[in-house]
């Protein structure tokens, strides 16, 4: 069955991740996704390895696990877009589309007439979608836009990473990409909407997606509790700032992560812990009193978790409802048998290795289920078959190759 989008059609300009994550949720959701990119290179994140996925001899290939991360679902053509054929080629690639992509820098497209404004009057209807790092306006408009950047000047790192008093304080930034995943995921949430406002108007429109926007709104409570209690938010570590105890705590074999989020589920863990009286203590009994005295509850939670492993305190606290997890490695998390039955890992053909490891969308359909057939494309596999579909014969796509226009 296909999947919900089926019948939209997206030309993605972009490249290394916020852009491209877009373009995949997309392309998993049904969509036919065309990714355009430089002849010769491609998108920038096939080269950021190691890891490179090995062929079939064992033999490193020239894809990146990066890229491999970002692109399922597409097909690939490569242009030279500073070439007037490629041009042209994006221009009737744009006349077919519902959605554009594009991460290029503020009026870069311009030039080439495939700006919003350019292309607004032959596609009227094109949901155009563009992702910087500060968006289309402001002083920081024309600066680029990195991640790790981002994550410092929004504020994310301000409040990630453990205390300046404890040992290794100081600020960190995530350890995956948020601020480049959550534009894209926005993204989508805006081209949706787009979609569904074209579907009922027939006009498109122009999605302004900055990456310090995304991040500064993803800061949710702790912007609250500034704007509200007046306090700056600092860096906790792995504790929570409203809840306590809300954090990690050492087992007698590792460790393990305590979520007691209200009152009933810290009594419940005070009583299989052997102490009853500690959740009865005035300064304990709410989760009030708790936050406001943290540094003398958490010393008294960490000794008691110390006195059994990981697995004890899993079983008896899932026993009592009281939620809890361990600290899992990344292949550890897959092997979980909860996430082997969601079928979250999973395996694509590929020319080069046979087949591809990916990691599928969490996002689960009871009457259109999401169907994987394509993994991510090889720099330029579909140009043929889709300049053919834009009515070019086998001599005019020769001729396009020949001069350089096409990869």
């Amino acid at each position: 069955m296909a999947g919900p989008l089926a019948g939209v059609k997206v030309l993605d300009l972009s490249r290394v991740l916020a852009g491209p994550w877009a373009g995949q949720l997309l392309a998993d959701l049904g969509a036919d996704v065309i990714k355009v990119e430089r002849p010769g290179a491609g998108d920038d994140t096939r080269g950021w390895g190691p890891p490179y996925l090995k062929d079939k001899d064992g033999n490193e290939t020239g894809e990146a696990g990066y890229y491999l991360s970002a692109n399922r679902g597409k097909r690939s053509i490569a242009i030279d877009i500073s070439k007037p054929e490629g041009q042209a080629v994006i221009h009737k690639l744009a006349r077919r589309a519902d959605v554009l992509l594009e991460n290029y820098k503020v009026g870069g497209l311009k030039k080439y007439g495939l700006d919003f404004e350019s292309l607004k009057a032959e596609c009227p209807g094109l949901v155009y979608c563009s992702v910087t790092g500060f968006g289309q306006t402001g002083p920081y408009a024309d600066r680029a836009g990195y991640d790790f950047m981002i994550q410092a000047m929004g504020g994310l790192m301000s409040i990630t990473g453990e205390r300046d008093d404890k040992p290794g304080g100081g600020p960190q930034k995530v350890g995956v990409a948020v601020s480049d995943l959550t534009t894209g995921l926005y993204g989508v949430i805006g081209i949706l909407a787009a979609l569904r406002h074209r579907d009922l108007t027939g006009e498109g429109q122009h999605i302004d997606m900055a990456l310090l926007d995304v991040t500064l709104g993803l800061l949710g409570n702790q912007n609250m509790n500034w704007f509200i209690g007046g306090n700056v938010p600092k860096r906790a570590g792995n504790a929570h700032a409203n809840i306590v105890p809300y954090q990690d705590f050492a087992t007698a074999d590792g460790h393990i992560i305590l979520a007691a989020g209200n009152d009933r589920q810290f009594k419940a863990f005070c009583e299989v812990a052997g102490d009853p009286a500690l959740a009865e203590n005035p300064r304990f009994a709410t989760n009030r009193a708790r936050v406001e005295n943290r540094e003398a509850v958490v010393p008294l939670v960490a000794a008691l978790i110390a006195k059994k492993t990981t697995a004890e305190w899993i079983a008896i606290l899932e026993d009592v409802a009281v939620p809890c997890g361990p600290i899992n490695t990344i292949p550890q998390a897959f092997a979980d048998p909860q996430v082997v039955s969601r079928g979250l890992a999973f395996e694509l053909d590929h020319p080069l290795s046979g087949k591809v490891p990916q990691v599928a969308c969490p996002i689960k359909f009871s009457g259109t289920p999401i169907v994987y057939e394509k993994a991510p494309p090889m720099l330029g596999q579909h140009s043929d078959e889709i300049l053919g579909e834009l009515g070019f014969n086998a001599e005019e796509i020769g001729a396009l190759k020949s001069g350089g226009a096409i990869g």
